[in-house]
């Protein structure tokens, strides 16, 4: 049985990729999955050697044939996203593949057309095998992007006879984060201890409760401020949610990240330990 571990957190700079790349040291028969394809980074630290290389077609866009066209401008009058100009060209960052224009365009002048928005890859680390991409600027369906990264991964894992698969999410609840935890059979919330990280942790949590995945917290920078901390572990106590570590403020993760490593790797400090500790309840853990 092939277990999934995604990684997330209900907003930004809670320091999940630091703890994925962390955990995914730590960890044996992996594959790594960096699904933060808005902004992915896990390359910094795991520093791939790319073995393969696709095009992700992430949608439509439309293009305009001139020769066929009759110069009508239903087509600019009905786009609501203004993407096509008055001189009968498409904005291509602006075009949402909504098909409007070529649903009216009187002399079916307008075809949607695939449009590569992206590439993914599988890479080698010195960790293992790893599946991430790159999504171009303003490009969207970063959920098809998650998912197609997630296929590969199971497959790498099945062919390699691997039994984890370590998933680094995207930052909130939106639809990439969505595709991160489908199919995962555990998920680690990194929440940090501010209002809003407790804001967002409760919304996180209704998350993967909606989607029955067996859920655990880490509290990062846990000692910044001792009363919001209380409060996350009150929280999780009331949710019957196990907090599985407290990560201590340590600048040893920044001075890690500068020489492009993860903080287990560069240090045996306060927060690589806490790492290592909380890496052996979520291995206990792991369904």
């Amino acid at each position: 049985m092939i277990r999934e571990l995604a990684i997330i957190s209900g907003k930004g700079g809670t320091g999940k990729t630091s703890i994925s790349a962390s955990l995914a040291c730590l960890a044996r028969g992996k594959v790594i999955a960096d699904c933060d394809v808005d902004a992915a980074d896990m390359h910094l630290v795991l520093r791939p050697t790319i073995l393969k290389r696709a095009p992700f077609d992430g949608g439509f866009k439309a293009s305009i044939n001139r020769e066929a066209c009759s110069n009508c401008g239903l087509c600019i009058r009905y786009c609501r996203f203004d993407a096509i100009r008055d001189d009968l060209t498409v904005d291509s960052l602006a075009c949402e593949g909504c098909n409007v224009c070529a649903h009216l365009c009187p002399a079916g002048a307008i075809e949607m057309v695939k449009h590569v928005s992206g590439e993914w890859f599988v890479s080698e680390t010195a960790q293992g095998p790893m599946v991430h991409a790159k999504l171009g600027i303003a490009e969207g369906n970063s959920g098809k992007l998650v998912t197609l990264l997630k296929k590969q991964a199971w497959e790498i894992a099945q062919k390699n006879g691997l039994g984890l698969v370590i998933a680094d999410g995207s930052p909130g609840t939106g639809c990439p984060v969505i595709a991160t935890i489908t199919g995962s059979t555990n998920a680690l919330v990194v929440t940090e201890p501010t209002v809003a990280g407790v804001h967002d942790l409760k919304r996180t949590l209704e998350l993967t409760r909606h989607f029955r995945v067996k859920t655990g917290v880490c509290i990062n920078k846990a000692d910044i401020n001792p009363e919001k901390k209380d409060v996350i572990n009150i929280l999780c106590k009331t949710e019957g949610v196990p907090v599985y570590g407290e990560i201590p403020y340590d600048e040893d993760i920044i001075r890690a990240q500068i020489e492009g490593m993860s903080v287990v790797e560069y240090s045996n400090g306060p927060a690589a330990s806490s790492i290592k500790k909380m890496w052996e309840k979520i291995k206990n853990d792991l369904s």
